[in-house]
């Protein structure tokens, strides 16, 4: 598989939106009885969204390429479409008016960044694609995922060790549901941005293929932005750690995340990443075995 089917991913978010909302919820009435259809119907939509049954259906079967941004715009606010999955609609949108290209989103930073990181001592931080891989770390990041790292493939991936080994990832992250949601749901906003990403078509691939629990997750059609947030970990050697996360968008490593974790000063976390950058000075764990293709 070389690129993912635009006109199925487009078809099978739009119907899937469409079938979450229900005809109260949009200020139509139900008018009772069985209806037919899960939601609204395409013609509800385009009701909504202010153009033809004819052009809203032609939409759904997956040709967007004509659809201008006010159009976009109706059929996101027809939808009830919420920022993330505004901005997926949009990509696959623009994806549909560009001539298909090989794009080969980073798999290396320069070693300017690794300086960077490594300049951030009192606080896990590394660099990550849009796929999960995790491309550079500091000392700190290396001890506090030393559970993903434990897999040998390089470069290390959140998503191949929060699917393919759920008892090591049910165990590291307390909010097991809900990461495991999210990293699905943003796979698949990079994949409206990148749809010809053919490392990330393989991992989808992969994950498909091996984990019933990712099938369905990518069944959803849900999106999910980079943003910040909090995360809970249990880590094996010093214990819980309740951090909050800052994931920052670097432009100029296009697709590339600086990920940072803290901890607000005096809480058990904060003493816990203290002793973990303790326990982690201890150990040989050189940048060199996480960065092996890096500048």
């Amino acid at each position: 598989m070389a690129t993912m089917d635009l006109r199925t991913e487009i078809r099978e978010f739009l119907s899937s939106r469409r079938a979450r909302i229900a005809p109260e919820q949009a200020g139509l009435p139900a008018y009772g009885g069985n209806r037919r259809v899960k939601g609204l119907r395409r013609e509800e939509v385009a009701l909504l969204a202010g153009v033809s049954v004819d052009y809203y259906v032609r939409m759904e079967r997956g040709s967007l390429a004509g659809a201008s941004d006010g159009v976009l715009d109706a059929l996101a606010s027809a939808l009830q479409l919420d920022d993330a999955e505004r901005d997926h609609l949009f990509h696959l949108a623009r994806q549909s008016k560009a001539p298909p290209r090989r794009h080969r989103p980073a798999v290396t930073v320069r070693s300017t960044l690794q300086r960077l990181l490594d300049a951030i001592s009192g606080a896990p931080a590394w660099i990550s694609s849009g796929r999960y891989d995790v491309l550079a770390m500091n000392q700190l990041a290396r001890a506090l995922y030393s559970p993903v790292l434990a897999d040998p493939r390089r470069p290390a991936n959140t998503a191949r060790f929060v699917y393919l080994s759920p008892e090591a990832a049910t165990e590291f992250f307390v909010d097991y549901d809900r990461i495991a949601g999210d990293v699905a749901a943003k796979l698949r906003m990079e994949a409206g941005r990148n749809p010809h990403d053919e490392e990330l078509i393989a991992l989808v691939g992969e994950l498909s293929t091996r984990s019933e629990l990712f099938r369905q997750r990518w069944a959803s059609q849900d999106v999910r932005l980079h943003r910040s947030g909090r995360k809970r970990l249990r880590h094996p050697i010093v214990g819980r750690l309740d951090l909050d996360v800052e994931s920052l968008a670097m432009p100029a490593e296009p697709g590339l995340h600086l990920n940072v974790y803290t901890a607000p000063v005096g809480t058990p976390t904060a003493d816990n990443l203290a002793l973990l950058a303790s326990w982690a000075a201890t150990r040989q764990t050189p940048a060199t075995e996480l960065e092996a293709h890096n500048e």
